[in-house]
């Protein structure tokens, strides 16, 4: 079995700036959520560094740097795939999260997909109590609201 969700939005922007928003200005328009948070403390500042290999972060008011993952496929301005770790994920496991942004007209269509949830046991804090299908349906809603912060920023 496999676990993941797919969610889609168009932006008022290019590719290459839909590309950039998202990579360069994560900190910016990332919005935090306490099902989903990266470690138990109060939400820090995401970043992105660019090129496979890089480390995507979320740096904490105390100056802490969580590494949440790694970039796995930097292509500008088509394709993202970062590996993704909660605090509270099971050791050794890591999610993946593939971004995609495709022209459609004068707009692009950024779409998220992030698999690999099935890995939690059932009684892991990451799953937060919930059955398979409600862990994806919050995880959808996640992404929904994280696209939309995207939409917000490149359509000022």
């Amino acid at each position: 079995m496999t676990s993941k969700v797919y969610v889609a939005l168009r932006v008022k922007a290019s590719p290459q700036r839909a590309f950039e928003v998202f990579t360069q200005e994560i900190g910016a328009w990332w919005r935090p959520s306490a099902l989903f948070q990266t470690t138990p403390r109060a939400p820090g500042v995401m970043a992105i560094e660019p090129g496979e290999g890089g480390r995507f972060t979320e740096t904490l008011a105390n100056g802490k740097v969580f590494e949440i993952g790694r970039v796995l496929i930097w292509e500008p301005p088509g394709r993202l795939v970062l590996s993704w770790r909660q605090a509270n994920f099971p050791p050794d496991m890591h999610t993946e999260v593939e971004v995609s942004f495709e022209a459609v007209g004068d707009e692009t269509r950024v779409s998220v997909e992030h698999r690999g949830f099935h890995q939690a046991p059932a009684d892991s804090a990451a799953r937060h109590g919930f059955p398979n299908a409600l862990l994806l349906t919050k995880l959808a809603e996640y992404w929904q609201a994280q696209l939309r912060a995207i939409r917000d920023t490149v359509t000022p």
